[in-house]
């Protein structure tokens, strides 16, 4: 049941009726003098030739009464929409009787392929790995809530040279004597030793060639599968998805498949050949390359002082071997590609990443076009992410410079909220901490644009009054001890008996339209902002009403059926958002 289209609709057959052969559309109202508005007479009465009152006021005298929707025309021209306590009061208990509470599937379910991990085995998981985690596992719950068939994929950087940095370092250091040499393999590899060993070489690698030099001829000989390289590789990915696994699991961050990098690199001969058969490949100083620039780019716009071609617009070749025949990152995300469509057939693949990689999306993209291996009519799509900074505007990092760990992160966040229900009275018990923590941190995240960087404020994402993640999870606690001091009463029919109820169920179906419109962006800021004006509506209702006193027993009935009907569709909210409820606060 869709007011908009139902009001839309009804306009429609009038406009037929006076002789106009259009479609109006009709959003929600903020004059507080209506619940919808349609502005669309003023465009027709350019295409007619007549003046938009005057044909407001045509369409609108061939709407037959109903009592359902009010309408009216006020100066200039604008179609006002009233929905009548009668009209509000079915759709309320259609919305509590129906499953989705009244929310609408997309017509046509596509099959979609999110990745939006990004996790890096042997390296410890950061801050920058936070915003993807976060948005990911929204928008995949919010296509699958609207009736898409989604799959998850963490897809891991496991294939690289922090590998061979990694095994390297840890053999100099004395950990993989064991293994290199026969008997017994006389020491455990811990992720403490791999937290340690990558940032040790990491830092070696910029200062020591020779260093980095084996590194590399490590990571060929893993790539390569050769024993016992390949078997400490196996090893050490294994420690690192159990530690990975566990803090995206700390975020409610779920994924289908655990794959990475190196899965594909058994595609990236195929993934090659085929850009090749389509006579796309060329070499360049040995190399390989794929030209993607399209019509615009690349405009040749003068000389540089080191002779080399300045261009306007430029868009830089996608480099797909190097010259030694070893393949690239954007190699392996062609071949990833490659791989997924080989198992699945997807309508879109999706990545949530931050800017720095939109340059290579965009080449991997076209290439993957241009060579067929993404089909015709597949969408590939690049969500780009903003930052999160600190107070001073730039990405945020710990007061020594460094990169900030996500499992700090999350302490931080715990500790912020055992302050807060400590100096409430409240119990303070890890998992409610975790549970108000993370919820802060999220709803702080997802009330932004995706694409905007926003500023870390742990005091303002933590306070518990205002539009934060802690205020929504009280209203939801505070309605649960309503329904549990009701002693089990049973809701009855919804009835409007006060302006704080109309509220109430006209913030529902802004609510239900914010899903269509975070679909169509990608982005969760709509939802969210809907969300708290709900909760703002029932605490409004709450303040004014004490439903657990009322004397008059349907109205009381009315009440309880209201306030479970604000639950379930917060509580679904919540859930696309990937935010728990504690059980107290």
């Amino acid at each position: 049941m869709n007011l908009i289209k139902e009001i839309e609709l009804t306009l429609k057959n009038a406009c037929e009726k006076a002789g106009y052969d259009e479609n109006l559309s009709v959003s929600f109202s903020n004059m507080g003098i209506c619940d919808f508005q349609c502005n669309g007479c003023f465009a027709l009465a350019k295409k007619y030739g007549k003046k938009p009152f005057e044909i407001a006021n045509e369409i609108i005298s061939q709407i037959d009464k109903n009592d359902k929707f009010e309408f009216e025309v006020s100066q200039p021209a604008f179609i006002n929409i009233k929905v009548t306590d009668a009209g509000l009061e079915k759709l309320a208990n259609f919305m509590l009787s129906d499953q989705l509470g009244g929310l609408e599937k997309n017509k046509l379910s596509q099959k979609i392929l999110l990745d939006y991990g990004g996790a890096n085995v042997a390296k410890a998981l950061h801050i920058g790995h936070l915003r993807p985690a976060i948005i990911g596992e929204s928008l995949k719950r919010l296509y699958r809530l609207l009736g898409d068939e989604v799959i998850s994929d963490v897809h891991l950087g496991d294939w690289g040279l922090q590998m061979g940095l990694t095994e390297l370092q840890l053999f100099e250091e004395g950990k993989l004597e064991g293994y290199f040499v026969d008997g017994e393999r006389n020491y455990q590899i811990t992720i403490d030793d791999l937290n340690e060993a990558y940032p040790a070489a990491n830092k070696r690698k910029s200062i020591d060639e020779e260093f980095k030099k084996k590194a590399e001829e490590w990571t060929l000989k893993i790539q390569q599968k050769e024993s016992p390289y390949y078997d400490v590789y196996k090893i050490i990915r294994e420690l690192s998805v159990k530690e990975i696994s566990a803090n995206y699991l700390k975020l409610g961050a779920c994924f289908e498949l655990w794959k990475g990098e190196s899965d594909a690199h058994d595609f990236c001969d195929e993934a090659v050949k085929l850009i090749k058969e389509k006579g796309l490949a060329k070499k360049s100083e040995g190399a390989l390359i794929v030209e993607v620039a399209d019509e615009g780019e690349n405009i040749p716009a003068g000389v540089n002082e080191d002779g080399s071609i300045r261009y306007n617009n430029p868009m830089p070749p996608c480099l797909i071997q190097k010259s030694n025949g070893a393949y690239l990152y954007a190699t392996t995300d062609i071949a990833t590609i490659l791989m997924r469509n080989k198992e699945y057939k997807l309508d879109r693949i999706e990545y949530v990443t931050d800017g720095r990689q939109k340059m290579h999306f965009k080449q991997v993209f076209r290439v993957c076009k241009k060579s067929g291996i993404s089909p015709e009519g597949q969408k590939l799509i690049h969500i780009v992410n903003g930052t999160m900074n600190g107070s001073d505007g730039k990405p945020f990092k710990t007061r020594s410079g460094e990169t900030v760990k996500l499992e700090d992160i999350i302490e931080l966040l715990m500790n912020k909220a055992k302050e807060k229900l400590t100096s409430n009275g409240a119990s303070s018990d890890d998992e409610t901490a975790l549970i108000i923590g993370v919820g802060a941190m999220k709803f702080g995240d997802l009330s932004n644009t995706v694409s905007k960087d926003y500023v870390f404020d742990i005091d303002k994402f933590m306070a518990f009054e205002g539009k934060t993640g802690p205020y929504l999870q009280y209203m939801v606690v505070r309605i649960n001890s309503i329904l549990e001091k009701l002693n089990g009463k049973q809701g009855g029919d919804i009835f409007i008996s006060c302006e704080e109820e109309r509220e109430i169920i006209r913030s529902i179906i802004k609510l239900n339209s914010a899903y269509q419109i975070c679909y169509r962006d990608r982005s969760l800021n709509a939802l969210c902002t809907a969300l708290y004006d709900l909760a703002s509506a029932f605490a409004t209702f709450y303040n004014n009403h004490n439903i657990i006193n009322e004397c008059d027993e349907n109205r009381q009935k009315s009440f309880i059926s209201l306030i479970t009907l604000v639950r379930k569709k917060m509580l679904q909210a919540l859930d696309v958002l990937a935010i728990k409820v504690p059980k107290k606060m």
